[in-house]
């Protein structure tokens, strides 16, 4: 196929990304901060180590050329234009935002959800013409399209191919929503509370479903963009019985009509309105298939959750997930709201 250099090799995406490559073919140099090796890599991948800020580290990296990058950190304007900088020694490029672009038309987006009447309301499903929130610097979803739009904008120069997840899901996540109801089981609670009956659906996205998506946008170079996420999108209280089964525990699950009550009910899925992708972009342009659903990858993250749990206090071992929801395990909050506390 020709080299590919993978930037943030060492992450949720990256691994399986560099895997799918390297048995299609491609010369992967795996590129990340640290600059290991990690075991699951083929013999054949390089390793290499870069500063993702370092202009002239990333310029020596690519060196004569390469004919892939694939970005999976890169974020806002500033990171497009390192790459279509480089333009003339890649070939395309395959870079990874985020659903969270995404405005309901009405100026309601991710970034709006905490106002009054800030929910989206978005259509279902959210094709990739939807409208975007305004480029920018002021959050994380304003500078993913400040990165789409400089990138596309250089399309007659360095074709590439923007994909957008939803919620990210699998083995090496700083944020890892699942930890919400696996630690609830090793913790013992045997009852739990969902707001919205349960319904909420926010679409995930299997790491290795977005690996896939890299594999083929890899060998069909192009300018597009395209959701990146899973088969049938499982709703919250789907996904607490789909942890519970690979656990072996039986849970008591109390819906709520509304909202949460305070922390009480709350999940890092909850919301009113559904969050869900159109793929048919996808299968249509690059012959998309998922590898994995989200039930069949459940037991390789539900492992890799354990053992860190095992090792470190789940603030120490995720510090992103809890500062994004510092009250997600409230249980005396829960005790007083349930009216006493479990046997």
């Amino acid at each position: 196929m020709g080299r590919a250099v993978v930037i943030g090799a060492g992450g949720q995406i990256g691994r399986p990304a560099v895997q799918a490559l390297a048995r299609d073919g491609w010369e992967v140099t795996a590129v990340s901060r640290g600059g290991g090796r990690d075991e699951g890599w083929p013999g054949e991948v390089r390793t290499r180590r870069l500063d993702r800020e370092d202009d002239a580290a990333l310029g020596a990296l690519i060196g004569d050329g390469c004919d892939l990058v694939v970005d999976l950190v890169a974020y806002g304007a500033r990171h497009a234009r390192q790459l279509t900088g480089l333009a003339g020694r890649i070939g395309a490029a395959v870079v990874v935002s985020s659903v969270s672009v995404y405005e309901d038309g009405e100026g309601r987006g991710f970034d709006t959800m905490g106002e009054p009447d800030g929910l989206p309301r978005y259509p279902v499903p959210i094709g990739e013409d939807q409208v975007t929130v305004a480029p920018g610097d002021a959050s994380y979803s304003t500078g993913k399209v400040a990165l789409e739009r400089e990138l596309l904008a250089a399309a007659d120069r360095l074709p590439t191919t923007v994909l957008r997840p939803g919620a990210i899901h699998g083995p090496y996540s700083p944020l890892p929503r699942e930890l919400y109801f696996v630690k609830r089981n090793l913790d013992g609670r045997r009852r739990r509370a969902l707001a919205f009956r349960g319904e909420s659906r926010f679409h995930t996205s299997a790491a290795r479903n977005i690996a896939e998506l890299i594999r083929l946008a890899a060998a069909r170079p192009g300018s597009r963009v395209l959701n990146a996420c899973d088969p049938l999108p499982p709703t919250v209280s789907e996904i607490a019985a789909a942890v519970d089964a690979v656990m072996g525990v039986e849970t008591e699950t109390v819906l709520l009509d509304g909202p949460a009550q305070a922390s009480v009910g709350s999940s890092p899925w909850s919301a009113e309105l559904p969050v869900v992708c159109d793929m048919s972009a996808a299968e249509r342009e690059l012959g998309y298939r998922p590898v994995v659903s989200y039930q069949d990858s459940l037991p390789e993250t539900v492992g890799w959750l354990t053992g860190r749990l095992s090792e470190q206090d789940w603030r120490e071992a995720f510090p992103t997930l809890a500062r994004a929801y510092p009250d997600l395990f409230d249980y005396a909050a829960e005790d007083a709201w349930f009216g006493a506390r479990p046997a």
